[in-house]
């Protein structure tokens, strides 16, 4: 079993999108075993965007995930890294299948509605950032 970390990010915070997007995740069999409210401060965003550091963009990122709280979570199943991404569909929204997260609810490259690690290298990775392991529940 895979599992991979989903941010619900601020654009999608304010529109009160969190619940239909977990409930998206949930309608493909993914299981949630984590969930918290948070308001990321800036050296979790930099920790967590590390990759990006030096980026032209990776200032204005940082800012704006730090913006307001977000949803972070974990989900568990059979090929959930690639089944939460084809759910989400391209980073840029404009680019994005008709019917993903991202086509139906992202503005923006940036302000895409969700986060989903990308590989089970980063899953892990993202997850221990966000959640210790007493916080993630099995059942």
């Amino acid at each position: 079993m895979e599992r991979s970390l989903v941010l619900i990010k601020p654009d999608a915070m304010e529109r009160g999108l969190g619940g239909n997007i977990i409930g998206r995740l949930q309608q493909q069999s993914l299981k949630l075993l984590a969930l918290k409210m948070l308001h990321m401060d800036r050296d979790l965003a930099e920790r967590h965007y590390a990759i990006h550091k030096g980026k032209p963009f990776y200032n204005d990122l940082v800012e704006y995930i730090t913006s307001t709280p977000i949803i972070a979570c974990v989900f568990e199943g059979e090929g959930a890294i690639d089944k939460i991404r084809q759910v989400m569909g391209a980073t840029d929204p404009a680019r994005a299948e008709a019917g993903t997260v991202r086509a139906d609810f992202g503005l923006d490259i940036q302000r895409n509605a969700t986060h989903a690690s990308d590989s089970l290298e980063n899953a892990r990775k993202e997850i221990e950032l966000f959640f210790t392991a007493d916080e993630i529940f099995e059942y």
